[in-house]
């Protein structure tokens, strides 16, 4: 790779952390843009020419600009880390399944609950907690007998779901009867090249 991507993000987003975490286990060369959501900066230029959207994370390589989490973890694995997205339509197609877990309940589950308690935001706190509470139901079945959440080896489905499931208790969402979703989470924390996200003391975290 020529030069570095740039990952424009912020620290506090676990939506960043994952592509972050992501480039440090493909081993793929980057460097880390902060981007000030309290000052409004996502929702200004330049960064609206990065991201209409006005949301952090987007990953500048070269001339391509690239927005959306996940879309970035998959854009990530097939240029640099193909291990990491198997191409065999079943095992594909379980990653995808995975994919939108992590875009659609853990969002508005473990994230939004985070999002009372980390930036105050004026939600209601009780609903993402039940939908974490289903999200993680599923998660626990699921990964019984199992190391990875698809095939023998870590995927970017692992890491789509790994940071805001992690950071869950700040949301007041308890991991405790969750033994095998822990499990996978220091399985995670164990592979080369992790870096957590920053911690914030609120919730059961506090």
């Amino acid at each position: 790779m020529p030069s570095a991507i740039r990952i424009h993000r912020h620290p506090l987003s676990g939506h960043s952390h994952r592509v972050e975490l992501f480039a440090k286990f493909g081993g793929i060369n980057h460097e880390l843009v902060d981007v000030d959501l309290l000052s409004g900066e996502h929702k200004k230029e330049p960064f609206l020419s990065l991201n209409p959207a006005g949301q952090v994370p987007v990953i500048e390589d070269g001339d391509t600009a690239i927005s959306d989490s996940n879309a970035i973890l998959v854009y990530l694995a097939r240029k640099y880390a193909p291990d990491w997205l198997p191409t065999d339509p079943v095992l594909e197609a379980e990653v995808q399944k995975f994919l939108s877990l992590a875009a659609g309940d853990i969002a508005h589950g473990a994230a939004t609950a985070r999002l009372v308690t980390v930036f105050g935001a004026q939600l209601d706190a009780e609903r993402p907690k039940a939908v974490a509470k289903s999200a993680f139901d599923r998660l626990e079945t699921h990964l019984d007998g199992r190391d990875w959440l698809v095939g023998t080896t870590p995927t970017v489905a692992d890491v789509a779901i790994y940071s805001y499931t992690a950071h869950a208790p700040e949301g007041n969402v308890s991991l405790d009867d969750y033994p095998n979703i822990r499990g996978l989470l220091s399985r995670v924390e164990a592979l080369p090249g992790f870096v957590p996200m920053q911690s914030t003391k609120v919730g059961l975290a506090a």
